[in-house]
């Protein structure tokens, strides 16, 4: 809280103010003036009356400002001030009224005498000023008597509030061991009070607490360090307290506080250290490179990317035999197995591990070195272990000749350990399968078991195990590539059957045929091969054989012109040898023929081909010639799809005219001599006919009601046989037409019918009956196709006469 001293300071110099100013002639302080001049907006103050009605009023002094002072602790209302109109005559016909922030409430006004009290306490901190207005009214009337006049009530200001600090909490980190006057952080408290009136917001800033680490800038509030030998592994934090103190710190002032928490920041100014002079590992003999023997570490009192470290080896006995690596994640040093290690060698290897600071601050060298060193011991245990092969090398030769049992080479193995034990040998058989070679066990000697051939394997991979002889697991595995040396031994042979044409009219000279031959063996000084034609085609004048003796033979013509006619064919023999050794020769039969060329020279055909197509033809030609072949493949189809349909409808034309008329002779059948369509002993049962040719004939009597008369016709002189005449040579002259129509009419000649044949004959055409005409008209109830035979025989009635047997024909 402020002093009470200063609470009376201020309304002293008011009232010291007030005199002066009524001492100049001025209206009194408190007191404003109502009267305006005509058109103004405001109120204002008038020192000596002006005339009233007068078009310009003089002008006073202007006081439109009212101050009351804050936190007021009295029991009676405050006094403001007054206004006053300078119409009022006191005689109280003026009222007063007041009206904006607070009136009525805070502020009240006496309506006779126009002062105004405060009646509440005030705070400046909350509100600084108040604006009001104020009016003179004719009490009787309730008229405005002066324009209305705004005016403002300040409040002010005394020493009520304490510096506050509003950004904590504070939090500030420093490096360690940085140097004094090293600057932290800044704190900043602020205070409600007026700072324009008096030294009520001056703020003045110190250490409470901490002060023997840190200080703090009066005026700014920045804190800095007060010490060089901050140490964070000592100490790693602080809590400062700092006070802020208005009044300019001054005697009276109010103040206060916050907590400054000060983390001091890590530099690398510590090395790292081996909690052990000397570590001790053991490892096996056996282990594979890469193998982890132990960890061991550096301590490092700083923290963070100040405590990171490389490791490395600094001294080694074993020449490179272990190997040190850092662990980004545990920063640990990792010792591992680098070469093979041989415990008959070399039992016990030591090592000098030596760890530093990735990163290293240049400032706190005169510290010290930031690295530090350790022994690192390691035994080396003895286990039993598998054979080794002596010498490393693993390639074999052999002649693809040599005879079975044939040495191809001997394999050496040794037991490492102490004991030195004795070694067996095998062959693992997954990769022999066919057991081509042999080991003996005891020696190591690799020979064949059976013939080799080059030219089927040229090269075979084995696999050799080493094994001690009391302990086969102790085994050890060694690649063997065994070559086969290749053997002249395969004769030279054509490369293909060659077959080649030559034209009939060749000239001399002309190239027929380029030769070349394949052989198996593969000589190391390369292929060279010789051609000749063999003894037996030597005295051939027709063709030449030429070595271009690049392993290549060309054949030539050697004659002008061939003849087909007299020979088409020439099957020439061929002689081709190698260069050995030893020299090997075959023959082989190069097949020529003779052929028919165009002007050009391109083949046309040949005596036991077909034409041959130029080579020169194009896509273009061969597409229309495969398009003309289907073309004519449809037309083909089409024509016989065509005679199909015909020859089907000119058999459905016959059967319709020829083969539905269907016949039944029920009276005789096909005569004596036909047993197989007809059985004779039932129609000699039925009909017991005698002869009735000649008009009678020898045995009984034939009754009528046992005769079934047949259709029988007699030639007229008047009838006429165009028709049938016509309709045979139609359907003839169809028949001759059309080669694909089957003969399906029939003539069948009986030349013998028998003797004593009781029926008479059956036919109606060929037959001349002396009987009785009878009525044919029954015909014409069979059918439409009878109808025309019906007419012919319609009108010939007639008795009915015996007809003689004889010979009939039916169609």
């Amino acid at each position: 809280m402020a002093s009470r001293d200063s609470f009376w300071i201020r309304p002293l110099l008011l009232l010291l103010l007030l005199l002066l100013l009524w001492g100049l002639g001025c209206c009194p302080a408190g007191v404003v003036s109502m009267h305006m001049e005509p058109g103004g907006s405001g109120p204002e103050e008038s020192g000596d009356g002006g005339l009233p009605g007068s078009g310009r009023v003089k002008r006073g002094w202007v006081w439109n400002q009212f101050f009351v002072v804050e936190e007021y602790t009295g029991t009676e209302p405050l006094y403001v001030g007054k206004i006053h109109s300078d119409s009022d005559e006191g005689d109280g016909s003026i009222k007063y009224t007041i009206s904006g922030e607070g009136a009525g409430t805070i502020f009240l006004i006496d309506e006779l005498t126009g002062d105004i009290h405060a009646t509440e306490r005030l705070d400046r901190e909350q509100k600084t000023f108040y604006t009001l207005r104020a009016q003179a009214r004719d009490r009787q009337t309730d008229r405005l008597l002066e324009p209305e006049s705004e005016f403002v009530i300040k409040v002010q200001d005394i020493n009520d509030s304490e510096p506050r600090f509003l950004g904590g909490p504070y939090i500030g980190s420093v490096a360690e061991l940085s140097p004094i006057g090293t600057s932290v952080m800044q704190v900043m408290a602020s205070d409600a009070d007026d700072p324009t009136y008096g030294s009520s917001a001056r703020v003045v800033y110190s250490v409470l607490e901490g002060e023997q680490h840190f200080t703090v800038d009066s005026r700014t509030g920045v804190i800095r360090t007060a010490v060089a030998n901050l140490d964070r592994e000592t100490q790693d934090r602080y809590e400062v307290v700092v006070r802020a103190t208005d009044m300019a710190g001054q005697l009276g002032g109010l103040s206060g506080s916050t907590t400054v928490t000060i983390v001091i920041t890590d530099v690398n100014d510590n090395p790292p250290r081996f909690p052990q002079k000397m570590y001790q590992f053991s490892v096996v003999e056996t282990a594979p490179v890469g193998t982890l023997i132990g960890r061991v570490k550096a301590e490092d009192s700083d923290v963070g990317e100040n405590t990171d470290m490389t490791y490395q080896v600094k001294d080694e006995e074993g020449l490179g035999a272990f190997r040190v690596t850092t662990d980004s994640n545990t920063q640990e040093a990792l010792i591992s197995v680098q070469k093979p290690l041989d415990f008959e060698a070399q039992s016990v290897q030591t090592v000098v591990v030596e760890a530093l600071n990735k990163f290293a601050d240049p400032r706190f060298v005169d510290l010290g070195t930031f690295r530090d060193q350790t022994i690192v011991r390691v035994s080396v245990l003895d286990v039993d272990e598998p054979p080794e092969f002596q010498p490393p090398d693993g390639l074999m030769e052999v002649q693809e000749d040599a005879p079975v049992g044939s040495l191809v080479g001997m394999v050496t193995a040794l037991d490492p350990d102490v004991a030195n034990r004795p070694v067996r040998y095998a062959i693992d058989r997954s990769t022999d399968l066919e057991q081509i070679f042999d080991i003996d066990p005891l020696t190591g000697a690799i020979v064949t078991s059976k013939v080799l051939d080059r030219e089927t394997a040229g090269w075979h991979n084995i696999t050799i195990l080493a094994m001690e002889a009391d302990n086969h697991a102790q085994v050890s595995r060694k690649t063997l590539r065994i070559r086969i040396l290749d053997v002249n031994d395969n004769p030279p042979e054509l490369a293909t059957p060659y077959e080649a044409a030559v034209c009939e009219d060749a000239k001399p000279g002309q190239l027929i045929q380029t030769i070349s031959v394949v052989d198996r063996d593969e000589p190391q000084s390369g292929h060279r091969f010789y051609f000749t034609l063999a003894p037996e085609a030597s005295s051939s004048h027709h063709f030449s054989l030429l070595d271009i003796e690049d392993n290549t033979a060309a054949l030539h013509t050697q004659r002008l012109g061939f003849n087909r006619q007299e020979q088409d064919l020439f099957l020439l023999p061929i002689l081709v040898v190698d260069s050995g050794p030893p020299t090997l020769s075959s023959t082989g039969t190069l097949t020529i023929r003779v052929c028919g060329c165009d002007s050009s020279g391109a083949i046309q055909s040949c005596n036991t081909t077909a034409y041959v197509v130029s080579a020169s033809l194009s896509p273009g030609a061969l597409i229309a010639l495969l398009v003309c072949v289907l073309i004519l493949i449809v037309l083909v189809l089409l024509i016989l799809t065509l005679k199909r349909h015909q020859k089907g409808h000119l058999s459905s034309e016959e059967d319709e005219d020829m083969r539905d008329n269907v016949i039944k002779y029920n009276d005789e059948g096909g005569g004596e001599q036909d047993t197989e369509a007809y059985d004779m002993s039932a129609l000699r049962s039925l009909y017991d006919f005698a002869e009735t040719k000649g008009g009678g004939g020898e045995g009984p009597p034939v009754l009528p009601s046992e005769l079934h008369s047949l259709p029988q016709w007699r030639p007229a002189p008047d009838l006429d046989f165009s028709v049938f005449r016509d309709y045979i040579s139609r359907k003839v002259g169809q028949a001759d037409e059309d080669p694909s129509v089957p003969p399906y009419d029939s003539f069948q000649t009986y030349a013998f019918e028998g003797a004593d044949s009781p029926p008479a004959s059956l036919s109606s055409i060929a037959s001349h009956s002396t009987g009785s005409e009878q009525d044919f008209s029954y015909l014409g109830s069979w059918g439409p196709r009878f109808r025309q035979l019906a007419a012919l025989y319609a009108g010939r009635r007639g008795g009915e006469e015996d007809g003689g047997g004889g010979g009939g024909a039916e169609s």
